[in-house]
């Protein structure tokens, strides 16, 4: 097995995530002993931002390290646990909300679209939108 960054680089649809962990400064702290959990939105979802959103991320560090972050779990946070939790603390500080209805999985406003993609230091989950802290959401 391989760990988080290398496991999401061979999936390859995770191109713009890795390309957002290397501008925050993160490569090395994802390829860490964890274990921990990383709710890893496709490049699709980063492509349903708002036009430019994220070529002002990639040149603001500090906001890309915090979304980076809210986008990881400390811990092993497998979909059996996640279907029993209904918040979970992230990396960044803030609190996800995690909703469980009609079978599916949901964090903040984002659907878990594949779950449990183990790696030698953690887990995986795909989800189709990219979180925003609310602390950031609606600054531009």
């Amino acid at each position: 097995m391989a760990n988080l960054v290398k496991t999401a680089a061979s999936a390859g649809n995770f191109k713009t995530l890795l390309t957002a962990i290397d501008a925050a400064g993160l490569t090395a702290f994802l390829e860490s002993e964890g274990p921990m959990t990383v709710l890893a939105p496709t490049d699709e979802a980063f492509a349903t931002l708002p036009e430019g959103t994220l070529d002002e991320l990639l040149q603001d560090h500090a906001k890309l390290k915090r979304i980076v972050m809210y986008h990881i779990l400390s811990g092993d946070a497998r979909s059996d646990d996640l279907a029993q939790i209904e918040e979970a603390p992230t990396e960044e500080g803030s609190i996800l909300a995690i909703n469980h209805s009609n079978g599916s999985i949901k964090v903040n406003d984002a659907t878990v679209v594949k779950m449990d993609i183990l790696t030698d230091n953690g887990v995986i989950h795909v989800i189709d939108r990219v979180l925003i802290p609310a602390i950031l959401a609606g600054h531009s």
